[in-house]
């Protein structure tokens, strides 16, 4: 080894010990004849003391982020020295040697994890970013997964990897397609999940799988999301919800104890997904908060307000302290309201003597005003703020304002987690075209209660399908799957899929399904989010060793790039399969 001990572990017992150091320089200070170097590496920083005449040749230049080597004896510092902020704080280095062991160019940002740095300069030089907090996010993922790993072991999990080159099924999104050299014209495509594969092996007994599993989709961009992530992927067999909530539980326990040392509660709380529509305008509601959505469908019904007449569904959120704001933050939340798409935010404000004013006030009958505070709960000094529609958009749009106005007026609590499972899921959603999608995938099986009548009325059938969601964030996905082979093509039906279609899609897993598959079920916890929350970071990008842009885009690399034309030639991209009459 080049170094005898790592900086950041040197104690005041190591005084008068000659220790061997190497890492990166993160600071010098100049104090006439002398040199304080902070020496920074992995295990922490420790400062060197480097006397002019050391500073010869390469080491004259020394500056920020060289890459050197040091010799030299521990020793206290002097009394009133001490830095309580540092663990090596009362000691330092007296070197007799150092030794550039490379030197480092002027840097693009500084190395400091107080600097500020925009996010494109971070990731076009991640690996200088990764200095700048000792890749902390990346520390607290290993320890997450280390544990993760530990409780599966611990309950019998199979750790099984599965393939990355497959066939294209439909699951969600697009694929990401890989051009097949040897077979021009044919494609592999990227897993979007491990689904059909964890299927398979329960067909093939193995009963309990697990893999943190890499998964590829090729969607719209959007924020804080990566075309590749990871998730811990599960399978369980001879299950039911009750098996995997209890699994699902102990790994987020376990995780949050290691990492946080935090306990959790046990059992996690449960809603179904109607009721947090409902309450919260959101099927990953956010429970540190209250401002729970109030519907007002009855005591607007033969309103002659007009953009509440006739709506099915009208709501509102009950803001404390709103009475109080500007017209122009009231215009504020009207502009951000139009921006998600509706035609604005409908309020009234509650004045200090209860009586009512603004926003839409001038609209209301006398009977209204007179009874509206009361039917919303409301108190004088708050901001009364409605949504009228379809259900489903009206309680979107309150769900969201309702997130937003927690952090306006600083309603949402720091340190504390509020673990959630949504149950009772859709199981199937209207596809634009007058049909029927599936709202997880096609093998999630429906509600024990309506596995006989869900094809009647797909509008309205739950699925045995559920979410954890934590702090407002869904941090995993899972199923009971459907094992008989009636009610499977029963779906197939509702959504569309004529059996030549689900042959093509999915003819082997069907032809798997012949043999006896067991009833079993799983989940999906996302790796990049449960990190990022372990990590206090808003961007899982911080807990992502080389991420990608919002745009999919790798500054570092330079990813994606054009091919060039024998590229395209050699991999068969433009080639014609037999029987096909257009290019793949």
């Amino acid at each position: 080894m080049i170094r005898t001990h790592e900086a950041g572990t040197l104690r005041a017992e190591h005084a008068g010990q000659t220790v061997t150091l190497a890492g990166w320089v993160a600071h010098r200070r100049d104090h006439g004849g002398v040199a304080f170097v902070d020496l920074r590496e992995a295990s922490g920083v420790v400062q060197v003391v480097v006397r002019d005449e050391l500073l010869t040749g390469a080491a004259g230049d020394l500056r920020a982020e060289f890459c050197v080597k040091v010799v030299g004896e521990v020793r206290l510092r002097p009394a009133g020295n001490e830095n309580p902020d540092l663990p090596t704080g009362a000691i330092e280095v007296d070197a007799s040697e150092v030794e550039v062991l490379s030197a480092s160019a002027p840097l693009p940002f500084p190395v400091d994890a107080h600097a500020e740095v925009g996010e494109e300069a971070r990731l076009r030089w991640r690996y200088l970013d990764l200095r700048r907090d000792n890749a902390r996010g990346l520390r607290i993922r290993h320890r997450a997964t280390r544990t993760i790993r530990r409780v599966m072991d611990e309950r019998g999990f199979v750790d099984v990897e599965t393939p990355y080159l497959t066939r294209s099924t439909p699951e969600g999104a697009r694929d990401f397609l890989v051009p097949v050299r040897l077979q021009p014209g044919h494609w592999y495509a990227l897993p979007q999940s491990p689904q059909l594969f964890k299927q398979l092996l329960m067909v093939g007994g193995l009963e309990r799988y697990y893999q943190i599993a890499r998964c590829f989709r090729d969607e719209d961009f959007r924020a804080d999301r990566q075309p590749d992530f990871t998730q811990l992927d599960l399978e369980m067999s001879f299950v039911d919800e009750e098996d995997v909530y209890e699994v699902g539980e102990a790994v987020f326990r376990a995780v949050w104890k290691d990492v946080l040392d935090i306990e959790l509660p046990q059992p996690f709380r449960r809603l179904p997904f109607t009721e947090c529509m409902d309450r919260f305008g959101s099927d990953k509601p956010d429970l540190r908060f209250g401002l729970e959505l109030v519907e007002l469908s009855s005591f607007f019904a033969g309103t002659e307000v007009r953009i509440f007449a006739g709506q099915p569904y009208v709501g509102a959120v009950v803001v404390p302290g709103a009475g109080s704001w500007t017209r122009k933050q009231l215009d504020g939340w009207n502009e951000w309201a139009r921006g998600r798409g509706a035609k604005g935010l409908a309020y009234v404000l509650v004045e200090g003597d209860g009586s009512l004013r603004g926003g839409v006030l001038n609209a209301l009958s006398d009977g209204e005003r007179s009874g509206l505070a009361v039917a919303a709960g409301a108190a004088p000094g708050d901001g009364v703020f409605f949504a009228a529609g379809p259900r489903r958009e009206a309680q979107d749009l309150l769900g969201a304002f309702r997130n937003a106005a927690a952090r306006e007026i600083g309603a949402i609590p720091e340190g504390r987690w509020e673990f959630l499972w949504v149950t009772d899921m859709p199981m199937f959603e209207p596809d634009g075209d007058g049909g029927w999608t599936a709202v997880h995938h096609p093998f999630t099986a429906p509600a024990q209660d309506r596995v006989d009548d869900f094809d009647v009325d797909p509008a309205d059938v739950p699925a045995r399908a559920y979410d954890i969601v934590c702090n407002g964030m869904e941090l995993a996905s899972g199923s009971i799957r459907i094992h008989q082979a009636d009610v499977q093509r029963r779906v197939f039906d509702v959504i569309g899929l004529t059996p030549e279609e689900a042959r093509s899609k999915f003819g082997f897993l069907l032809e798997a399904f012949q043999y006896g598959p067991p009833p079993h079920g799983g989940l999906a916890p996302g790796i990049d989010r449960m990190a990022a929350l372990l990590a206090g970071t808003e961007s899982i990008r911080d807990v992502i060793a080389f991420p990608k842009t919002s745009s999919g885009g790798d500054p570092l690399t330079g990813a994606p790039t054009p091919i060039t034309a024998q590229q395209r030639k050699d991999a068969g991209i433009d080639a014609t399969p037999a029987g096909l009459t257009e290019p793949s």
